[in-house]
């Protein structure tokens, strides 16, 4: 078990000229109704009413497309969640209240402070920006990551960072573990994760990070402070742990992984973050599922099963646009008591 410690630098410096933070568009640029010549916007231009509402509407469309901009994420139940995550483009969610990034991407910027990496699969749209991210924690001198693969592929995540060693002739230091279906990892003394079983193209799996707390065993409850402290001073184990799952991250997968028994806690979460790839009926189910991926008609078919207490929707394909996102969250959140949340950042509007 290795506990990681929180090192965090004042500002992330880019290190290639392409590699720049996913949120950093370009500003837009302003341009005044009154500038352009033709008979429209002359009669704006003497009519003071018009000149008016030309402003506002001008302002209005300013101020919404720069809170599209600088909009970093979301916050949902006391976390605070960021990151991208567009099909087939990349994915990265990073939650900092846990110091951790699920999957990469291309290594945002703002990855980069995380201490622990959950990598769900080997797609290269979710683990294409690894050797980036071991890479510039060691450029900041933060500590070695901590980075957590399915089983079946850490021999081949070691040979692609050797790779890189001796390509660049650097150090690419950090504690790679193979984590399991079922097995549990202790991220720090109250917070621990648990990878489960999803059902993509490749092999795959997603993590559910629990909080721990002691809670008192029931015999011991009528007991006062001072009988509970001899009580536990003989060596009888007088608490409970008890898990309480936070945050469920399926990665890539079919819907399949809502009907198994076992993956109860992902359901359960505080917060559910899962794919919803496909949105219409351009593209039917059956085909999402031989993709290995989600239709969002098929988590409105389970929402029976949803208990979390807010769902984020990610990984939409790059075929929609903000309007087609909010039209399909409408139409879940009439279904679940669950509030739904979609992460938009990389989209557009129709009318951009």
């Amino acid at each position: 078990m290795q506990i990681s410690l929180t090192i965090t630098p004042s500002k992330a410096p880019l290190i290639f000229p392409f590699h720049q933070p996913i949120s950093q568009a370009p500003k837009p640029q302003r341009t005044s109704l009154q500038t352009l010549s033709n008979p429209v916007n002359s009669l704006k231009a003497s009519s003071p009413y018009l000149s008016a509402v030309g402003r506002a509407i001008e302002d209005d469309e300013y101020r919404i497309a720069r809170n599209q901009v600088l909009r970093k994420g979301v916050d949902l139940e006391g976390y605070s969640i960021e990151g991208v995550s567009i099909g087939g483009h990349e994915t990265c969610i990073i939650i900092p209240e846990f110091k951790c990034a699920f999957d990469i991407g291309r290594c945002p910027s703002r990855a980069i402070h995380q201490n622990f990496l959950f990598i769900t699969h080997a797609h290269l749209d979710h683990i294409g920006g690894l050797p980036m991210y071991v890479a510039s924690r060691g450029l900041y001198s933060l500590k070695p990551p901590t980075v957590f693969v399915p089983p079946c592929i850490k021999d081949d995540v070691e040979k692609l960072m050797d790779i890189h060693r001796t390509m660049g002739n650097v150090e690419l230091d950090l504690d790679l573990v193979a984590l399991d279906v079922g097995e549990t990892y202790e991220l720090r003394n109250n917070l621990v994760v648990r990878p489960f079983r999803t059902q993509h193209a490749i092999p795959s799996q997603g993590y559910v990070i629990y909080s721990v707390r002691k809670k008192l065993k029931k015999q011991y409850m009528h007991l006062k402070g001072k009988q509970i402290e001899k009580v536990k001073k003989s060596g009888v184990e007088i608490t409970d742990t008890i898990l309480s799952p936070e945050v469920a991250f399926t990665g890539d997968t079919t819907s399949e992984y809502m009907l198994d028994p076992r993956n109860a806690d992902a359901l359960r979460a505080k917060i559910l973050i899962t794919e919803a790839t496909f949105l219409d009926e351009g593209f039917s189910i059956e085909n999402a599922r031989q993709h290995g991926h989600t239709h969002i008609n098929e988590i409105i078919e389970n929402a029976q099963w949803i208990r979390n207490k807010a769902v984020l929707l990610t990984h939409f394909s790059s075929r929609y646009h903000l309007e087609d996102i909010r039209q399909a969250v409408t139409r879940l959140q009439s279904k679940v008591s669950a509030k739904v949340v979609p992460l938009t950042e990389g989209f557009k509007s129709m009318h951009a």
